[in-house]
């Protein structure tokens, strides 16, 4: 049971010292066979600070998953902000198409194929039993409102035809991530060519339901 103390914030160093000694360790030992005292001595703090600052081990697990998981949110805010933000520009739906399939593409590769990505998934994966209840999913919701926004955005521009944000988001990561995810088991276009073809059509599906007019 995750400890119900109160915990310190404590120093930044030390903290992020901490979090990425526990990923390492956790990464190449497990999280079974990593002691509170291995990271504490890896991270060159005292196993108390580790306490104070995490409570417990599988605290400080979902600590890591979900330090993990903000950093993927940022990188997914940036690609949103430097492919989704000129709705203005865009004019036709053939434009749309390009910029939907260009979001997608730089998703499948910075993000799904980072280094920060497969470090999630073998965290989740391997750790599943110890991540506390709820916390396997270090995303959340995040992503998919970001992009839900920027959906709404287009339906004010005219261009896209969207009674519910939320649910188009959720179509268009269905429609353009889960399909190679589920056929290929990754969607990491970076190593795999397969991956492109089947983002494409998944955006002019995507459009063929939620284009305007």
């Amino acid at each position: 049971m995750p400890s119900t103390k109160t915990l310190r914030e404590g120093s930044t160093p030390k903290r992020a010292a901490i979090l990425a000694a526990a990923r390492e360790l956790f990464l190449a030992n497990g999280f079974d066979r990593s002691s509170v005292d291995a990271v504490a001595a890896r991270a060159e703090v005292s196993k108390r600070t580790v306490y104070d600052y995490f409570g417990d081990k599988r605290t400080l697990l979902q600590a890591v998953v979900d330090t993990v998981g903000e950093s993927l949110v940022t990188t997914i805010r940036r690609i949103l902000d430097d492919t989704l933000t000129d709705v203005a520009d865009l004019t036709e739906t053939a434009d749309l198409e390009d910029v939907l399939v260009a979001f997608s593409m730089r998703i499948a590769t910075d993000m799904l194929g980072s280094a920060e990505y497969a470090t999630l998934q073998r965290l989740v994966r391997t750790q599943a039993g110890s991540v506390p209840e709820g916390g396997e999913n270090a995303l959340a919701d995040t992503p998919d409102e970001a992009l839900a926004e920027r959906f709404a955005a287009l339906a004010e521009a005219g261009l896209l035809d969207v009674p519910d944000a939320r649910l188009a988001a959720d179509q268009f990561i269905a429609l353009t991530f889960n399909v190679p995810l589920n056929r290929y088991g990754s969607a990491n276009a970076a190593e795999d060519g397969r991956v492109r073809p089947l983002v494409v059509e998944g955006v002019r599906t995507f459009l063929r339901a939620y284009r305007a007019g």
